[in-house]
């Protein structure tokens, strides 16, 4: 006899079907698993045969064969216990191979027949209610499952509490979608005193969701500003929310099964590797760049961080997307993320302070910012410099205008953006992501700003990007002033923010 149970297994956020058979034979007693698994899938023969000894079953004394088909795409991770230990109940006439074919089924085993959390649930109900299929799995992430909207969902906490379901003696009710709790309340940007370019230049970051780079002494409050940023964004839209939580889904990142609700702030330190930034390792896992989709992605010390690693952010910079390209595998995350990156000007930090400064400038700052590439530069939008604060601002009052109300301005300047592009047809829904035709027609200044442009694009010899990483700027920097047109002084301010740290333009 032959039971299939259907599960998934995952390419990136991607599912791929895969089909859990078990074939029970007449021969010497074993149990094999087929099918490419790795190491964790093979040692699930061990899990299932405890878990149905605690349910007081034993495996009947056959050969015993689990295929996984296809057989030709490698299976990775725990959630395949769950599948092979039902396909084992089915053929021992203990469920209802009719009612389980409506089913995806997975979950990881404990010896005492429990079923514990593993990754990737939100995709795979997703996958499930997408070929009209409900979904089995663990009881602390139903929740999590409930969020794919279509489908029964049926979540256990054990192996005992399923097979009482399908026998009728216990009813599993559907779960409710969980969302995160509300998290502390976020840092206030009244807690800054002074550095008001630095905070004109973070709400005009936030409201266009531009690239940003903060470079200043050793506690000037760069760290403290970047902190602060998410507190100035929208909260995550449906869809982005549930794209959002099924990268951390397959990385194994949300909290007792509840979706974000905020969006994603990452601060990696700056030891990470290229495989931890990006993604990647044995089983090609999302890297802090895709876990900060629609989010933010902070990089203290920036120059800090391996050249290397620098360099891989400027693809998914530019397209939206991480790909981890290995022998055998090709897999691609979402990765639109907000970066804001902040450095000292030199390796000891303290450049242009005459009482401080190193006597090895300006050589050492020279090849400190150096260690940014070019091309790397080019796609940050604004150059902030964050000056030591004055001791005389640190005894003044807090300032009066607090994060509330640059996020009322910020909330205002994107639902334009949006109702722009959504009026003229198009997916995006803030200016960084518009690309050069699409700026043509919504971003084009006067033409006392076209000359401005025109002739800094000359004497500064601004690349194609930086061209057009100005008009987005500028396009912000208007919708913040609440007007349709964009003029010269928006050009201008754009422009000021094109400064970097090695004292040329972009």
């Amino acid at each position: 006899m032959v039971a299939r149970v259907h599960t998934v297994a995952f390419q990136g956020i991607e599912t791929i079907d895969i089909d859990v058979q078990v074939h029970v034979a007449s021969g010497i007693p074993a149990f094999s698993v087929v099918g490419l698994p790795d190491k964790a899938v093979g040692e699930s023969r061990e899990r299932v045969r405890a878990a149905l000894t605690a349910l007081g079953l034993a495996l009947p004394p056959k050969r015993i064969t689990v295929n996984l088909a296809p057989a030709d795409v490698v299976k990775e991770g725990s959630h395949f216990d769950l599948p092979v230990a039902l396909g084992l109940l089915m053929v021992m006439d203990v469920l209802p191979a009719e009612e389980l074919d409506q089913y995806v089924a997975l979950g990881e085993l404990g010896l005492d027949g429990s079923i514990a959390p593993v990754s990737g649930v939100l995709p795979a109900a997703v996958h499930a209610a997408a070929r009209e299929r409900g979904l089995i799995c663990p009881g602390g992430q139903g929740g999590e499952a409930a969020w794919a909207g279509a489908g029964d969902v049926i979540a256990g906490n054990t192996l005992l509490s399923l097979v009482n379901h399908f026998k009728g003696s216990q009813v599993l009710s559907r779960p409710e979608p969980a969302i995160a709790p509300e998290a502390d309340a976020m840092s206030d940007l009244a807690d800054i005193k002074g550095q008001e370019t630095a905070k004109r230049a973070l709400e005009v970051a936030a409201a266009g969701a531009h690239n940003m780079l903060m470079i200043g002494p050793p506690g000037a409050g760069k760290s403290m500003l970047a902190a602060r940023l998410p507190g100035l964004l929208p909260p995550l839209a449906p869809a982005e929310a549930l794209e959002a939580s099924m990268i951390h889904s397959v990385a194994g990142m949300l909290t007792d099964g509840a979706v974000l609700r905020r969006r994603p702030f990452r601060d990696p330190h700056h030891s990470a590797s290229m495989a931890a930034l990006i993604g990647g390792g044995s089983r090609a896992r999302p890297g802090e760049v895709s876990l900060a989709h629609n989010g933010v992605l902070f990089l203290d010390e920036l120059p800090e961080f391996q050249r290397q690693a620098l360099e891989a952010l400027r693809q998914p910079l530019e397209t939206g997307r991480a790909t981890v390209a290995r022998a055998d595998a090709h897999v691609s995350y979402p990765a639109r993320v907000q970066l804001v990156g902040a450095m000292n000007p030199c390796r000891c930090g303290y450049l242009g302070d005459p009482e401080m400064a190193c006597n090895k400038a300006p050589r050492c700052a020279t090849d400190y910012q150096n260690r940014l590439s070019g091309p790397l530069l080019d796609r940050i939008d604004l150059t902030v410099e964050v000056p030591p604060v004055n001791p005389a601002d640190l005894a003044l009052p807090p300032p009066t205008e607090s994060s509330a109300d640059v996020t009322a301005r910020v909330a205002t300047a994107r639902a334009g953006q949006a109702e722009r592009y959504r009026a003229s047809g198009l997916t995006m829904a803030t200016n960084a992501e518009a690309d050069g035709d699409t700026l043509q027609r919504v971003a084009l200044p006067d033409d006392d700003g076209r000359k401005l442009l025109a002739e800094a694009a000359e004497r500064l010899r601004l690349s194609a990007r930086a061209y057009y990483r100005i008009l987005r700027l500028a396009r912000t920097l208007a919708d913040l002033e609440g007007v349709d047109a964009v003029r010269r002084l928006h050009v201008a301010e754009a422009l000021g923010y094109r400064r970097i740290q090695h004292g040329k333009a972009a």
